[in-house]
């Protein structure tokens, strides 16, 4: 059996910036991001001394299990000692996939498919929306760190279909 078999697409992870992150150095930190998706890890570059760092990355996961979370640790670097945990959370999938498997098309731009409200078991900071984008759906996060006094992180999660994969 090969990956295309199990592959139901890639999600792409647009890691935007961070907001009032924790100092983990003197008066400063110097803050990058790890992703998690089962086996899969990627991880941002470093931003140096700021608290308030511009990513705007884009980060490539295989998704094989719909029912996987992603997970997102930020970390301060040190050069001479372990990185510094700056906090974590946890992005639950399935809202997203379930608006996937909708197959809309054709929307008008901006339309919104799906609101998430944050309570107690997610991590988000404010309303997230599931929303039609340059024909596609795309869903935008901003998450507060947790086990950290402090800290929010700005995602956005976009789908791409594979030829020759199993699909959703």
């Amino acid at each position: 059996m090969s990956l295309m078999d199990n592959l139901l697409g890639i999600l792409r992870v647009r890691v935007k910036r961070g907001v009032n992150l924790a100092v983990r150095d003197v008066s400063s930190s110097d803050p990058y991001v790890v992703l998690k998706l089962g086996r899969q890890k990627l991880k941002t570059k470093v931003v140096k001394k700021n608290i308030n760092p511009q990513w705007e990355e884009d980060l490539t996961f295989t998704v094989t299990d719909p029912n996987l979370p992603l997970n997102l640790v930020v970390y301060d670097h040190d050069f001479f000692s372990k990185d510094d945990k700056m906090g974590d959370a946890q992005i639950d999938l399935k809202p997203y996939i379930e608006a996937l498997r909708m197959e809309l098309s054709g929307l008008p731009d901006g339309t919104i498919i799906s609101t998430i409200h944050p309570n107690r078991s997610n991590c988000l900071a404010e309303e997230s929306y599931i929303r039609w984008s340059n024909d596609r759906i795309v869903q935008s996060f901003c998450l507060r760190l947790r086990n950290v006094e402090r800290g929010e992180v700005e995602l956005e999660l976009q789908w791409i279909d594979l030829p020759g994969s199993k699909g959703l």
